[in-house]
């Protein structure tokens, strides 16, 4: 659905597999930045995710529910094809450290060739989480470690679930 008339609109798109403490830091921060910010969950058969993207949204939307600008949608195909359907005016990507910059820094500047209107604006993870990544979460969990106030609760109560399931 577009934005309303004046209303400004953000992606943050994402696998989210799973939605971590540290992407929950970044959308607090981006939901001030725009008047409504969609959380973007990339479907993509190619990628072995752990959790199927109706999955991801699920926990998504339990994760976001207290921030009310804030909605969680999924989409495939080109990341700029979406925005321009949705209306948006920029897209949120959240940097850790320079390779992350490294990586971004390429997409944006495609991003830009194929849609020139619409902005990247990068934020820097909070120093809290700038180590946090949903595939480490996922490593240290599968190897014993606690991934307590890594993850949302409902989120890591899932991951147990899941990956305590696969290893018997």
């Amino acid at each position: 659905m577009p934005p309303e008339s004046g209303e400004r609109l953000a992606i943050y798109p994402g696998s989210f597999d799973p939605i971590t403490m540290g992407h929950l830091d970044i959308i607090q921060r981006a939901s001030r930045l725009a008047d409504r910010l969609v959380v973007a969950i990339l479907r993509n058969d190619q990628k072995n995710a752990l959790f199927s993207a109706d999955e991801r949204v699920e926990m998504a939307r339990l994760a976001v529910g207290e921030f009310p600008n804030v909605e969680v949608a999924s989409f495939d195909g080109l990341l700029v094809h979406y925005a321009e359907t949705r209306g948006a005016h920029f897209l949120i990507r959240g940097i850790r450290a320079v390779s992350d910059y490294e990586y971004e820094l390429q997409m944006a500047l495609m991003n830009r060739r194929l849609a020139p209107d619409i902005e990247t604006v990068f934020l820097m993870a909070g120093e809290a989480y700038s180590f946090l990544s949903s595939r480490l979460v996922k490593e240290v969990l599968s190897l014993g470690g606690s991934i307590a106030g890594l993850v949302p609760p409902a989120v890591e109560e899932r991951l147990k679930d899941r990956l305590l399931a696969r290893a018997h």
